[in-house]
């Protein structure tokens, strides 16, 4: 019997990590997150997160979260200083 399968596309979003090395998370997947030393090592390791987090999903019986829109920017929040 072989089992039918589904290809799921999520925006990823990697960070430099103070220490060193890169963090990569996924907002649509809330608590997807990995590491690597490097971009192309924390691209390896996001992706395995990511199958992980949806395999544990379907273990459950919970929805897969299917992502719609994604959206990045920046906005700027003038915070007062103490004198």
């Amino acid at each position: 019997m072989s089992m039918s399968q589904k290809t799921y596309s999520y925006s990823v979003f990697y960070e430099a990590a103070p220490e060193g090395g890169y963090v990569a998370f996924v907002p649509a997947l809330f608590g997807c997150q990995s590491q690597g030393e490097t971009l192309e090592g924390a691209e390896v390791n996001i992706k395995e997160a990511i199958e992980l987090y949806i395999e544990s999903l379907a273990v459950h019986g919970e929805p897969i979260p299917e992502e719609t829109k994604s959206f990045q920017g920046k906005v700027q929040v003038p915070v007062p200083l103490p004198l």
